[in-house]
């Protein structure tokens, strides 16, 4: 009967997208709420793997409060983007694979936003090498989980437009599970701007011929920015996304720093 009545997230484009593709690959049908801020090439994925996309609000706050009155009138599954054991134990499995891959390692950088992956990659890591330090990197425009951190509690942020808009969004005030976890197991956070951003997405594809989305990319910009200088080798970086529009990609190779520079 779940199946049936269809899946519902809240989604900055990533999860809303592989959320879709499991609802179709299963017969289900999934109902994926944004705000104005997703970029267009993010919706228009969805979309084409056959979800409903609902545009709400200017915020992943107010998109998670339409699937919140969509769960309740319609019946819909919501599956959360973040804070909820199952997604973090899923993301958890990429630390796993970084400490068999890396037995040695002394430093993970994990892109942090609602604190899913970085609460699931820190728990495990820590949890088989103890001494690794695990570190949130995240931009510095309304990045909720760092203020949260800050704050000693789950706080609202304004959302801003962002070359890691994937990163964008609030973690909710009653955060059961990715607060909690990231106060009790990252070592640090470190925040990027826009231009140290767009540093490490050239980085990536002129170095190391990758093509990474803004919010995967803060690793490499926290590791060029100086930032991390007294961190200890061996280093693992997260590159936790490509879907980035390739027009902006390529203004941004082309050396674009800040969305203002986006005619």
């Amino acid at each position: 009967l779940e199946r049936e009545r269809g899946v519902i997230a809240a989604s900055t484009g990533n999860h809303g997208r592989a959320l879709s593709y499991a609802a179709r690959a299963v017969g289900s049908r999934a109902t994926i709420c944004m705000s104005r801020l997703v970029p267009e090439n993010k919706v228009s994925e969805i979309r084409r793997l056959g979800a409903t996309v609902r545009i709400v609000g200017s915020s992943q706050d107010d998109a998670q409060e339409e699937v919140e009155r969509l769960v309740a009138e319609d019946g819909l599954s919501m599956i959360p983007p973040f804070d909820h054991p199952d997604i973090v134990a899923g993301q958890g499995t990429i630390g796993l694979e970084i400490v068999e891959a890396v037995s040695e390692v002394a430093t993970v950088l994990v892109p942090l936003s609602g604190g899913g992956l970085a609460a699931g990659v820190a728990a495990a890591v820590k949890a088989v090498r103890p001494q690794a330090k695990v570190i949130g990197v995240t931009m510095d425009r309304g990045a909720a989980m760092k203020a949260s951190l800050d704050a000693g509690h789950p706080v609202q942020v304004t959302e801003y437009r962002s070359l890691a808009d994937s990163l964008g969004g609030g973690i909710g005030l009653a955060n059961a599970w990715t607060f909690p976890m990231c106060k009790a197991f990252l070592d640090d956070v470190v925040l990027v701007n826009e231009s140290e951003i767009a540093a490490g997405i050239r980085h990536a594809y002129e170095y190391e011929r990758e093509i990474v989305e803004g919010g995967g990319a803060v690793g490499i910009a926290a590791l060029l920015s100086g930032k991390l200088a007294k961190c200890r080798g061996p280093i693992v970086v997260i590159l936790s996304g490509r879907n980035i529009d390739m027009t902006l990609h390529r203004k941004v190779v082309n050396g674009l720093n800040t969305l203002s520079e986006v005619n």
